[in-house]
């Protein structure tokens, strides 16, 4: 389709990580550090969403949207401080809710919208 640009794609899993549609990219599947502490685990979904954000030319600062999964909801205390730090006052809005993962050692999954002009 014209205009829509499909970038880190997955042929095994049948997705792409980050796809550009008209004003907006959505960004799934950010994940990183399994088996550590959740707090490291949020970190890291936030470092793979900026590596994904930076491969469609854009930033933190162009998120406006994320869903935030967790092995457990109770995990959610950990995520308003990192928040805090990591966007810097640009916050999105967000959903959070607790679901099972295919791995162990998954505790956090972090999937975004951005805005990106056009």
């Amino acid at each position: 389709m014209e205009g829509i640009d499909r970038i880190e794609i997955d042929e095994q899993w049948a997705h792409s990580a980050v796809v550009c549609a008209g004003d907006f990219a959505f960004i799934s599947y950010c994940m990183k550090n399994e088996g550590q502490t959740i707090e490291n685990q949020i970190h890291g979904a936030i470092d793979v969403l900026e590596s994904r954000l930076s491969a469609a030319g854009l930033s933190l600062e162009s998120v406006v949207k994320i869903d935030c999964l967790f092995k457990d909801i109770m995990d959610i205390q950990y995520l308003g401080a990192i928040i805090k730090q990591r966007f810097k006052g640009n916050y999105p809005s967000r959903k959070a809710w607790e679901t099972k993962f295919l791995r162990e050692g998954i505790s956090f999954q972090l999937d975004a919208i951005a805005y990106k002009k056009s």
